[in-house]
């Protein structure tokens, strides 16, 4: 069996009464695929790298988040929540008439994965969390941190009111792919910069070779869905399914304000599993080949694939002559047995 190819995808669009969200189908299209969603202010080139390293036997849908890549920006007036954006993942299931979904998330993409399973649990059959594992948690500082999103949600809801009239600030892409490291806080260096770009940016009328940011600005303020240490291990409870979280070592998204809830994990889902890979925030981009060792072997066993594509000369060659021999005795005696009979 091999793996998937960056080249054969198909580019989707599934309908919204907003207008319509984005997505890229990699691989199998015969096949429910895994859905996979990506991180806040990011879009779906954050699984470049990791897509050529999964099984082909199985699709994978890459979508972009309302406001982000290239999917629709919500209407004037409104604002993006984490308790809305769960809500793509049940909408992406009834266009395609999904019963069951299998469902791969980075950071905030995570955080909605496991939210929907835990509303939904009877519709997920596997889910993957890179590099989280609960959404944030109250804090006392919390309040003091959403304060200025009052102000500046106005402010960007002006900008694009007037993107009409005044094109916003543009850039030259080794300045955008500074802007990207910096913004990051070096989780995304330059060098990777450009699997977030090809979908975020879009080219200056006015200033040739210079780019501008595409995305809805309003998502830079979204409103978290802030819980309790009691409400997440609710949480961690409510989630039976197979749970994989990959945890990049030198992040701080996966904390020790998680421990209760992956204590809970350990002990009563006998399908979770949790590793460590070397790596910032964005290591599945990063270091997509130390992910994916962790990541293909729990999807062949949750998602094996068909015995129909079963490869007889794939598995011949992992027997012994003597067990082959005995197996060929075995199917000589039976066959006579079956021709006596006729």
């Amino acid at each position: 069996m091999g793996t998937l190819s960056l080249s054969d995808y198909e580019d989707v669009r599934i309908w919204a009464p907003w207008g319509h969200i984005s997505g890229r189908w990699y691989g199998n299209r015969t096949e429910r695929p895994i859905l996979a969603i990506h991180g806040w202010l990011d879009n779906l080139g954050t699984f470049d790298t990791l897509i050529p390293l999964l099984p082909d036997y199985l699709g994978v849908l890459c979508i972009d988040l309302p406001g982000h890549g290239c999917s629709s920006r919500l209407p004037p007036g409104m604002h993006y929540s984490m308790h809305d954006y769960v809500f793509i993942i049940a909408r992406v299931m009834k266009a395609y008439k999904w019963q069951k979904v299998s469902l791969l998330g980075h950071s905030l993409g995570g955080a909605l994965a496991l939210l929907f399973t835990a509303l939904a649990p009877h519709k997920v059959d596997m889910i993957i969390s890179l590099d989280i594992c609960l959404p944030i948690l109250e804090s006392p500082r919390m309040l003091s941190g959403w304060a200025p999103y009052l102000e500046k949600h106005l402010v960007e809801e002006e900008r694009a009111e007037q993107s009409e009239m005044h094109e916003p600030p543009s850039y030259t892409l080794p300045q955008l792919r500074s802007l990207m490291a910096k913004g990051s806080f070096e989780s995304v260096p330059k060098e990777f910069a450009h699997h977030l770009l090809y979908r975020s940016v879009a080219k200056s009328q006015l200033y040739p070779e210079k780019y501008y940011f595409s995305r809805d600005g309003r998502v830079k303020y979204y409103v978290i869905f802030p819980m309790n240490r009691s409400q997440g291990s609710e949480l961690a409870r409510r989630v039976k399914k197979p749970f994989l979280i990959i945890k990049a070592s030198n992040s701080p998204y996966v904390s020790p304000n998680s421990d209760e809830a992956i204590a809970i994990l350990r002990k009563e889902n006998p399908h979770f599993e949790m590793h460590e890979v070397a790596g910032a925030h964005h290591a599945h981009l990063t270091n997509a080949t130390e992910v994916a060792k962790y990541l293909v072997p729990f999807i062949r066993h949750h998602r094996p694939p068909p015995v129909s594509s079963w490869s007889l000369a794939g598995e011949e060659a992992n027997i012994s002559k003597k067990e082959k021999r005995k197996a060929q005795e075995r199917f000589f005696s039976w066959n006579l047995k079956r021709r006596s009979k006729l």
